[in-house]
């Protein structure tokens, strides 16, 4: 073989996973489109029910089609306390159920060479073209790019196996092969290990997945072989969550390591009655298309789709099997978890670090907006942490505790600046990806939010500095204008609050009544106060520098009141679209 004809074999093969991979993501993308909002919710629902959260975990995941989506999503609701340990286990268990929903696809229809299993993915594509280019709809377009995605996923089948090159003609790679295989249990551990790397290595299970089923149907290996691969395969994408998971809090990062612990018992357990599985095994899949997956290659009764069918099933009775048993022992799983990622004490509440974001994105840019979402919650919760040092300034015992007091809402301030970029900047990535018109309005409404957020953290600080040329001035208050000040704080803690239960609620039914109110009660008591301050001047009840200060003061927290309400209006108008 020259290195002209290896590099030729190279470009095909990565040209044809290319198409596979495209095909993967659009179908995986129009069916987020379509329901990412509801499974976002569903799984934000699901409870300790074991049982429910296996069915959750692989209804959805037989949706999108991609068990890192849904394992990566399941990490950032551990990590937002949406989810517990419990219920996240069972949800992976039941997303690596949905994920053998590929290899049925692959098996049933992306394999041969009749000209129907070729002609179907065109006839699928075109009408994918009808909804995708006539429909105005969003959810018809995506239901369009969803079948043309499965078009492309089947060509990109069909493409593979032609750039798979005949291995008859290039004896030392089957004596390679062949030698791997020579080792007897120990080349089934060889093999897991393989499958294990070269997912880790691709970073989707299922381009891996399609590439063993077409090395079967090829004849390249046997049964053994690809059933370690894929066996080894199921430890190999656990890799996505632990990425996504590194930035993660404790409880993230043990669900992580949950799916990891889960796939690596399955295979411990399948590997202890291998024999037997791959035995029963065969006599289904014999029974099934005719031909034992054991017969060699080019010997009378072998079946090409016999090996791919036997594959199948085997993916399927893995996880099935495997989750029908250590169902059972997820308290020992999170024990085992629990062992492996120490609880850490919580980080310095001034250190700056996304909680939710993170570099590791989901497949899709629908499911990424849920981690943005949480993450504008967690900005609301530091800006009403910073709001509360407010009062603490004005009864600050000495100047040293004044002094910390100051200190530590600059470094707040500071945060919410680092949030309000970093936020928007993971949201301006995420709309240069394709979006429906719902995740597009999203996106809009979320960067109002941030930008107004971190405004209300500005005028905080606005409002500490002018605390602090206060108290370096001299200038005293009386008690009827603390009073008053204390009451205006009062107010716009009231519309915080709101705020924040607006961003942290369903979202579907935003208290926009209650935002108003909240709104009105601190613009009609800025209006007393600018009255009275008026006619105090006008009588010299105080000096300017009084009336000046006073009057900042007041003027800062209305003005916080009006980012406060902005948020609650961007929320709504968000929701309105969707």
């Amino acid at each position: 073989m020259t290195i002209t004809e290896i590099l030729i074999i190279i470009l095909n093969f990565a040209g044809a996973l290319a198409v596979f991979l495209f095909g993967m993501k659009l179908m995986s993308e129009g069916l987020q489109k379509f329901a990412g909002n509801k499974m976002r919710s569903v799984l934000g629902k699901v409870t300790g029910n074991p049982v429910r959260g296996i069915f959750t975990g692989a209804a959805v995941t037989t949706a999108i089609q991609s068990s890192s989506a849904t394992t990566v999503m399941v990490v950032s609701f551990v990590n937002a306390g949406l989810l517990t340990l419990a219920g996240a286990i069972a949800v992976i268990m039941g997303a690596n159920i949905g994920t053998t929903v590929t290899a049925w696809i692959i098996t049933l229809f992306g394999l041969g060479e009749s000209s129907s299993a070729f002609s179907l993915p065109m006839l699928l594509g075109a009408a994918a073209l009808v909804f995708m280019f006539v429909c105005k709809r969003d959810q018809l377009k995506s239901i369009g790019e969803f079948v043309m995605g499965l078009a492309l996923l089947l060509i990109g089948m069909s493409f593979l196996q032609k750039a798979m090159p005949n291995l008859e003609e290039y004896p030392r790679f089957l004596e390679a092969l062949a030698t791997l295989s020579d080792f007897g249990f120990g080349s089934i551990i060889i093999f897991v290990v393989i499958g294990a790397l070269l997912t880790c290595l691709v970073q989707a299970s299922a381009a891996m997945m399609a590439i063993t089923l077409v090395m079967c149907y090829n004849g390249w290996i046997g049964l053994d072989a690809a059933v370690a691969l894929v066996m080894g395969q199921n430890i190999g994408t656990t890799i996505t969550a632990n990425l996504a998971a590194m930035v993660a809090n404790t409880n993230g990062k043990k669900a992580a390591r949950a799916h990891l612990v889960f796939n690596v018992i399955g295979v411990l357990i399948t590997l202890a009655v291998y024999r037997p599985i791959l035995d029963l095994i065969a006599h289904i899949t014999a029974g099934m298309v005719g031909s034992d997956p054991y017969t060699a290659v080019g010997a009378e009764g072998y079946s090409p789709s016999s090996i791919p069918m036997a594959l199948s099933l085997f993916h399927t009775f893995f996880n099935v099997v495997n989750t029908i048993i250590l169902a059972w022992f997820i308290p020992v799983i999170i024990k085992i978890v629990d062992w492996m990622v120490k609880d850490q004490p919580e980080d310095e509440e001034l250190a700056f670090k996304l909680k939710y974001i993170s570099g590791n994105w989901m497949n899709t840019s629908e499911l990424n907006l849920q981690a943005a979402e949480k993450e504008i919650e967690e900005f609301s919760k530091r800006v009403l942490r910073m709001y509360t040092f407010l009062p603490d300034l004005r009864t600050a015992k000495d100047d040293d505790e004044f002094d910390r007091l100051v200190e530590r809402i600059a470094k707040y301030e500071d945060i919410t600046d680092n949030m309000e970029m970093e936020i928007s900047n993971y949201l301006t990535k995420v709309s240069a990806n394709e979006l429906s018109d719902k995740g597009s309005h999203r996106i809009s409404a979320m960067l109002r939010i941030v930008d107004n957020l971190e405004s209300i953290g500005d005028n905080i600080y606005q409002v500490a500095v002018t605390r602090k040329n206060k108290r370096e001035t001299e200038v005293h208050f009386d008690q009827h204008l603390n009073d008053n000040i204390d009451q205006m704080t009062r107010l716009v803690q009231h519309a915080l609050d709101v705020m924040d239960a607006n961003l942290r609620g369903d979202y579907d039914h935003v208290d926009m009544m209650s935002a108003n109110a909240a709104e009105e009660d601190i613009n009609r008591y800025r209006d007393q106060l600018r009255n009275e301050h008026l006619d105090a001047l006008k009588r010299g009840t105080y000096d300017y520098n009084i009336g000046s200060l006073y009057s900042s003061l007041f003027a800062l927290y209305e003005k916080i009141g009006d980012y406060v309400i902005n948020v609650s209006e961007a929320i709504g108008v968000k929701f309105k679209n969707e």
